[in-house]
């Protein structure tokens, strides 16, 4: 940097270069002159970005990059030929060290190989059996780990102990059950019970989220629900330390929410539990998709910003109470001592709260800034955002295929960078309309609005990968939403729960209830402002793949070059928008199509469709109609044994729902889809119930006279969340798959804002 500023080698080479074009009395062209000036500020900008300190922020995306390309793999990698490409990869840094341009791109080698054999090692860590098919008759006992209540019904997690079902080997380890509302037991109990049990949800579409790769990592290895009575039993001598931990926690967190909902009934008590204890499931469906559609779905989800409040709040007050004393304020650090109280706080609240990905990524920076007070050591942003990305990706590679992962750290990079360049509205002193009007608290309101608006921005890609949806009124609604929360709601929660022991927290509740009646009321109201939601069709990874690069480009650089990064997001958006749709989609378990007709929407064939395929189908489509919808079956002609529908061109695609429906069907038709097996001289492309029990979802694209087939589970692929089919009881295989979705990217997914 110091040479570029003085007259730099590129520079000395230019002028040398005109200087002695001139003395030979040539004129040097001035395309070559413009040449060598643009090379000059090129070199320039390179040497900016490559300064010391400048690459370390390129290390956790480039460990990253190697996490994305393992899940890409069609097999499961051996844990051996990672672990070796990862120690090569870190010989060739160490031989590189002396080189300037060869070690830093050794080093980013190292950095994807390292993290392509973390994710590697981890899912051999937690290999465990995965249900390859559907039973009616587990007879399952086990502890309990994980209780969740839901709008409906309620949600646990059992450690299975033991497992009773016809031809079904080896047993899942965790299995993930609904069962009655207000029915499920506490966590460590040791419970049995009759279930139906499924694997694992398998992708919707092809391109869609993969919900068995998710249940995978969670090491749970089938899903469904409990049939008749769930028997809490004595407890066992097994369950072992964890479990009481979880157990204990638990408690804790239930007696918290108890309280709160006392004061506070209905969505008031179930969002403020959420925000204090994480517990977030109870919220109303017309709430929770207003918050949604707001933007501020942010909010019920402990992440960055909750964590700042709560241990910004313990540093001021324990160190103001610390200053009272003026001789201990004098001789000893009370900062420090601030600091390390604000510590404790936050890492109860981190347990607290359930410990998810946004929320220990946002305790690893406050740790850091707290450590770094403790130590008198600056906290350096980028380089922080850097360890919380590292370790979060140590302890759990998977997560990088996450929303969650994906929206919290694009909100926090984007405010990291904004902060950097110093885009935030800052003080004129010379000014005094400026400085009357930051005193009118205009700097915050400006703040605010920029902040919103960069978080907003940089999650957009993600949430209109996965949620299929943008959310125009997110700046609104923060603006006015937020600096109620950041005033009244989270001061008085955590007042609440530390007067908790004491019984006097209730008016702290009441209070903080009023502010989320305006944080409601303010979320109710964008939700129904014309063009709220804003519909956004799906797009492959590809597009997301560049419009990250984009985003990185642009936040991380900070020569000119980064308005590369604005190209790159043009680019990303014209290949999301330039997405083709299908024309024909079948789901997993053939139950369910859907035929684009002639308005271009689509049609399902079914009557009794999968209503959560459909949902699922429709949104990816951009489609804001409700998956009931009567519009649905416009143009789909039934009878007893099967449906038919028209495409755009006319020709028709025909479900079968009885043998006899095929002889006509392979003769009219131009695709057959049925749940059941298909005779082989069928003269249609034929979707039966081999196809989609080996290939999964299908999606076919029209192509003149003939079809291109997309499916979710090739051929080649084969891992271990996604083993390639293999011969099942044929009753056993007629199942229907009805069991309830077991994830889905949904409101614990969103972090953007933070």
């Amino acid at each position: 940097m110091a040479g570029h500023a003085s007259g730099g080698p590129g520079k000395r080479a230019v002028a040398g270069t005109i200087a002695a074009g001139r003395g030979a009395g040539q004129t040097v062209p001035q395309g070559v002159a413009w040449a060598l000036r643009a090379r000059q500020t090129l070199v320039g900008w390179a040497a900016t970005e490559i300064a010391p300190g400048r690459l370390l922020p390129g290390l956790p995306v480039a460990f990253g990059a190697g996490i994305a390309i393992y899940f890409t793999a069609d097999r499961e990698p051996a844990w051996w030929a990672a672990s070796a490409v990862a120690t090569l990869a870190l010989a060739m840094v160490f031989a590189a060290r002396r080189h300037p341009v060869g070690f830093p791109l050794a080093l980013a080698v190292a950095a994807m190989a390292c993290g392509f054999a973390i994710a590697t090692l981890q899912t051999l860590r937690i290999a465990h059996p995965v249900m390859q098919a559907a039973t009616w008759q587990a007879q399952v006992g086990g502890f309990v780990e994980i209780r969740e209540e839901r709008a409906r019904s309620d949600r646990v997690v059992v450690r299975v102990e033991r497992f009773e079902a016809p031809r079904i080997a080896p047993a899942p380890e965790r299995i993930r059950v609904s069962v009655r509302k207000d029915t499920a037991p506490a966590v460590g109990a040791y419970v049995s019970f009759k279930a139906h049990l499924a694997p694992p949800l398998a992708p919707l579409r092809p391109g869609g989220y993969d919900f068995a790769r998710d249940m995978y990592f969670q090491q749970i290895g089938a899903s469904g629900w409990v049939l008749g009575k769930i028997i809490v039993e004595p407890k066992r001598s097994t369950e072992g330390l964890w479990l009481r931990y979880a157990a204990v926690l638990d408690s804790i967190r239930d007696g918290m929410d108890n309280r709160i909902r006392a004061v506070l009934p209905g969505d008031r008590g179930s969002i403020a539990s959420a925000l204090i204890t994480g517990k977030r499931d109870a919220i109303s469906p017309p709430v929770n998709d207003a918050m949604y559609v707001s933007s501020l779905a942010h909010v019920l989800s402990i992440s960055g910003y909750h964590m700042a409040v709560v241990a910004g709040i313990v540093f001021f007050v324990i160190r103001a109470a610390l200053a009272l004393l003026a001789s201990l304020a004098i001789r000893r650090p009370i900062k420090k001592w601030a600091a390390a109280g604000a510590l404790l706080a936050a890492t109860f609240y981190l347990l607290l709260s359930g410990s998810e990905v946004a929320t220990q990524r946002s305790y690893i920076m406050i740790a850091i800034v707290l450590c770094g007070v403790m130590l008198d050591r600056p906290a350096v942003t980028f380089r922080t955002l850097s360890v919380a990305a590292f370790a979060v990706l140590i302890i759990a590679p998977q997560s990088l295929v996450h929303p969650s992962f994906q929206m919290s750290f694009a909100a926090t990079l984007a405010l990291v960078a904004t902060y950097q360049h110093s885009l935030l509205w800052k003080v004129d002193a010379d000014n005094p309309w400026a400085a009357r009007l930051a005193l009118w608290g205009g700097r915050e309101a400006a703040s605010l609005i920029i902040a919103s608006l960069v978080a907003g921005m940089a999650t957009t890609p993600y949430a209109a990968f996965h949620f299929h949806r943008i959310a125009p009124y997110g700046v609104l609604a923060n603006l006015l939403a937020m600096p109620v929360v950041s005033v009244l709601v989270m001061p008085m929660g955590i007042i609440g729960a530390v007067l908790m022991p004491l019984g006097l927290d209730a008016p702290f509740w009441k209070l903080m209830g009023f502010g989320l009646d305006w944080m409601m009321a303010v979320a109710l109201w964008v939700a129904r402002l014309p063009g709220a939601v804003g519909p956004m069709p799906a797009f492959g990874m590809g597009a997301l793949a560049l419009a990250t690069a984009g985003l990185l480009l642009i936040c991380l650089l900070r020569s000119p070059l980064r308005w590369s990064g604005a190209a790159v997001l043009a680019v990303a958006i014209g290949w999301a928008l330039a997405t083709p749709r299908p024309d024909v989609l079948i789901a997993a378990d053939g139950q369910t199509a859907a035929v684009r007709g002639k308005s271009g929407h689509w049609l399902f064939l079914q009557k009794a469709r999968d209503g959560f395929a459909a949902k699922e189908w429709l949104l990816a489509d951009g489609d804001t109609r409700p998956a009931d919808s009567a519009a649905l079956n416009d143009g789909v002609r039934c009878d007893a044994i099967g449906c038919t529908a028209s495409l755009r061109d006319g020709r028709i695609v025909a479900f079968a729902l009885a043998v006899d429906a095929f002889e006509e069907d392979c003769r009219r038709a131009a695709v057959v889809v049925s749940a059941i097996d298909a005779p082989d001289d069928c003269a249609a492309l034929i979707i039966d119930r081999r196809a989609w029990r080996r290939d999964g979802a299908t999606a076919l694209y029209a192509a003149g006279e003939r079809f291109v087939t997309e499916v979710a589970r090739p051929s080649t692929a084969d891992r271990p969340w996604a083993r390639t089919p293999v011969a099942v009881n044929e009753r056993q295989s007629s199942i229907r798959r009805t069991a309830v979705p077991d994830a889905t990217p949904g409101l614990d997914a969103i972090e953007a804002g933070d």
